[in-house]
């Protein structure tokens, strides 16, 4: 029996092929792979990429790597300027007793604090540089300071970061992963400019990957840390960073209701997610009806225009492709695979 709608579902065969294609290409091009885990929060997908030749997982909280620790993860990287409370040293010391456990920083401050409270526990640091997304991250030129003050304050600098998340629009991934290489490799001088040598240079995303693993030399890439393209989404759809054939997380909903000639799912923002960029044409794609859009979206209902295609009937069951799978995924607590295997979301609500 088919869990009640609505309910994230799983494609295992779609998604092996994804975990395989990406770590067979990063190892033809030299690249070590440390795929996001946020994206699916969930211990048998993280166990698929290990298993594909992955080096470790990339977290986005300290909550995220004591899960993934839990769960026999021996290499995790907390992929985020860290600025560490009197709990997170005790917690990160903690995990660092069982696994291989990298944190980032992205100030002097940040670093030296790091360096001083995490004293003796091994735990490396990797400075992040902004790269054009203008987030989180120092000037690529500035990087050396930073990591100068992580090595003088006694924490080991395992190296540079960052996330080129600019390449979240239509066209934008080549131009984003041109820009991520000059950063890292800018980066990359200033820490020779004081006498360090980083050892990981890591980046990536999944619009700018195969730009990436064209050419790693280009930003001197060690390391790449995708993680939408376990799963793909109505974003990387549309980006054409992933082909429609291989999206493997997809929401099933129920017809409900045929108002106003439209369509009607029970599957609204709290399936979905809500995140809509500005360049979307909708909040989802419908595989089975690729003219249909999600022109309307609350809680508990998608609307959707299938510009002329037959209604299904009342009580049948569609497949929405979310916009934004990672949202998607923490709001559900189990994602069914191939519809019957139950795959608990077991990182969902560790924000911290």
């Amino acid at each position: 029996m088919s869990p009640a709608t609505p309910y994230l579902r799983v494609d295992t065969a779609r998604l092996r092929a994804n975990v395989a294609r990406v770590a067979d290409q990063a190892a033809a091009a030299g690249v070590s792979l440390r795929p996001h885990a946020k994206t699916h929060k969930c211990a048998e997908v993280a166990r698929l990429q290990l298993e594909a030749g992955a080096v470790g997982l990339t977290v986005a909280t300290i909550g995220e790597a004591e899960v993934f620790a839990e769960h026999g993860v021996e290499d995790l990287f907390i992929a985020y300027p860290l600025w560490l409370t009197d709990d997170a040293v005790r917690r990160l010391r903690g995990l660092s007793d069982r696994v291989d456990l990298a944190i980032g920083v992205d100030s002097t401050e940040s670093a030296a604090r790091a360096g001083a409270l995490l004293e003796g526990s091994g735990i490396a640091v990797l400075v992040e540089v902004d790269s054009g997304q203008h987030r989180s991250g120092v000037a690529p030129e500035a990087a050396g300071t930073v990591a100068a003050a992580a090595a003088e304050a006694g924490a080991p600098v395992r190296g540079v970061f960052t996330f080129p998340g600019h390449s979240y629009a239509p066209g934008a991934g080549t131009d984003a992963a041109a820009e991520e290489a000059r950063a890292l490799r800018s980066a990359v001088e200033s820490f020779r400019t004081v006498g360090l040598e980083p050892d990981v240079v890591s980046g990536g995303s999944t619009p700018t990957l195969a730009a990436s693993l064209s050419d790693p030399g280009a930003g001197l890439l060690t390391e790449l840390r995708p993680g939408v393209y376990v799963f793909g989404d109505a974003q990387q759809w549309e980006l054409g960073s992933t082909r429609p054939e291989d999206v493997a997380l997809s929401c099933r909903a129920t017809v409900v209701s045929h108002a106003g000639g439209r369509l009607v799912l029970d599957a609204g923002s709290k399936a979905l997610g809500a995140d809509r960029a500005p360049w979307a044409t909708g909040w989802g794609r419908l595989p089975a009806y690729p003219d249909a859009r999600v022109v309307q979206l609350s809680e508990h209902h998608a609307v959707v225009d299938l510009h002329g295609a037959a209604l299904p009937a009342l009580g049948s069951r569609v497949d929405l492709v979310p916009n934004h799978v990672c949202n998607a995924v923490n709001l559900a607590d189990v994602l069914w695979a191939d519809d019957t295997a139950a795959w608990h979301v077991v990182a969902r609500g560790h924000n911290c």
